[in-house]
């Protein structure tokens, strides 16, 4: 390798370096934990194309609606993580869009706390780009009673799946609510028991993307995802205790 070669290398390493270096966009003292334990300490950047939607403050703590729209990276998406650092389970979700689906979804999550919330997006030049949002909470989210297992007859509702497809032009939105307690393992004599992996399938059971979800994940989960097409979509579910739940749009 030559000098030059060489020289454009250090300038490269530098410009990363020099992005990644620039201030927290919500100053959190927990940033550095999480970047080695979830992202392995490898390279990143606060990035603004990277849209974190998260409301001012939850008035529920047990459902606070997030959106996360990495299209500006359409194409280089390979992974995208979700945490709320300040949760006693911090991680949301681990999803991998395939060629076919949008880097983007929405789901609902529960805080303990006001929390900086993270989807750190991984494109294929390797590099994580981190979107940063707060949210205000009065608190006691992930430690409140279940309001689905005080409901007569979840049991007979556990793993339906209501959900409608929004046609947006050449492509499609699917919108879905999953009944499940979603337990967390929080609340006293209660273990976890939540939905851990999904799959979106076309009818030829090519999968379209998969997510693991966490116990942050509120009661009844509800998931959003963007086709690139109206090809129909069948939704495949898996708890931690082996149940499996499907269902065609």
């Amino acid at each position: 390798m030559d000098w030059r070669s060489l020289v454009l290398l250090a300038l490269f390493a530098w410009a990363w370096e020099a992005r990644a270096a620039a201030p927290d966009p919500v100053t959190s003292v927990m940033w550095d934990y999480y970047h080695q334990r979830l992202l392995n300490g490898e390279a990143f950047v606060f990035d603004d194309k990277i849209r974190l939607e998260v409301p001012p403050f939850a008035e529920d703590a047990r459902q606070v609606p997030i959106q996360i729209d990495a299209s500006a990276y359409r194409g280089k998406v390979k992974r995208i993580l979700a945490w709320a650092e300040l949760n006693p389970i911090p991680r949301i979700l681990d999803f991998a869009p395939g060629e076919h689906l949008e880097p983007s979804l929405a789901i609902r999550i529960r805080v303990e706390q006001a929390t900086p919330i993270r989807a750190a997006v991984l494109t294929d030049d390797g590099v994580w780009h981190i979107g940063s949002a707060r949210v205000e909470a009065a608190g006691g989210g992930c430690t409140a009673p279940s309001v689905v297992r005080s409901e007569a007859g979840w049991e007979e509702r556990l793993g339906q799946v209501l959900g409608k497809r929004f046609v947006r032009g050449e492509d499609s939105r699917l919108r879905l609510q999953v009944s499940h307690p979603m337990d967390n393992g929080l609340v006293g004599g209660i273990p976890e028991f939540y939905i851990e992996e999904a799959e979106l399938r076309d009818a030829d059971g090519q999968v379209l993307g998969r997510i693991e979800l966490f116990p942050a994940v509120s009661e009844n989960p509800t998931l959003t995802f963007d086709l690139r097409d109206d090809r129909q979509a069948e939704v495949w579910l898996r708890d931690n205790n082996g149940n499996e739940f499907q269902a065609a749009f």
